[in-house]
C-alpha cells in the first residue's frame, strides 16, 4: 500500500517537473530526476531498479547541458557575441523575479535583443539575432521536454519490469 502513494507522489512529482521545464517557477528535469530517485529509496533499488535509475540519470544529464549549450551556441551562431549572452542571462534573472512565470524568458529575449541594438545601433540587424536566440530556447524547451518524458517512460517501465 505504501508502493502504491509513493508511485502515485511520484508520478505526479514527475509531471510537475515536465511541466516546469516550461514554467521556469519550478525546477523540472531536477524535479522529475529527483522524484525517480525518490521513489527508488522508497521502494528499493533491485538490479532493475539500479540500471533505471542510471539511464534517468544519463538522461537527465543530457537534457540540463542541452538546455544550457542549445541556446548559447544558437545565439553565437547568430553573430550574437557573449557580451551579448552574458547581459541576456542577467536581463533573464532580473526578468524572473520581475515578472512572475514567463519573466526568465521575457528578460533573456529582451537581454538579447538591447545587447544587440546597442552593439549594432539597429533594431533592424538586432532583430535576427534575437529571433534565433527565441527559437533557440523554444528548441531548449523541446529538447528538456523530451528528456522528461523519456526519464518518465524509463521509471513506468521499470515499475512493470519489477
Amino acid at each position: 500500500m505504501v508502493v502504491d502513494g509513493l508511485v502515485a507522489l511520484v508520478a505526479v512529482a514527475m509531471a510537475v517537473g515536465i511541466v516546469g521545464t516550461v514554467v521556469p517557477v519550478v525546477p523540472g528535469l531536477v524535479l522529475v530526476w529527483a522524484a525517480g530517485l525518490a521513489y527508488g529509496l522508497g521502494a528499493g533499488f533491485g538490479p532493475v531498479g539500479v540500471a533505471a535509475f542510471a539511464v534517468m540519470t544519463v538522461l537527465a544529464v543530457a537534457g540540463v547541458v542541452a538546455g544550457w549549450v542549445v541556446p548559447h551556441r544558437a545565439a553565437g551562431r547568430a553573430g550574437a557575441p557573449r557580451l551579448s549572452m552574458a547581459v541576456a542571462a542577467v536581463c533573464a534573472v532580473v526578468g524572473f523575479f520581475v515578472v512572475p512565470v514567463v519573466g526568465l524568458f521575457l528578460g533573456f529575449v529582451l537581454g538579447v535583443f538591447l545587447a544587440e541594438v546597442t552593439r549594432l545601433k539597429s533594431s533592424r540587424l538586432a532583430w535576427p539575432s534575437t529571433w534565433r536566440a527565441i527559437k533557440a530556447v523554444g528548441f531548449s524547451m523541446m529538447i528538456e521536454i523530451f528528456a522528461g518524458m523519456c526519464i518518465l517512460a524509463v521509471w513506468v517501465a521499470g515499475l512493470f519490469l519489477v
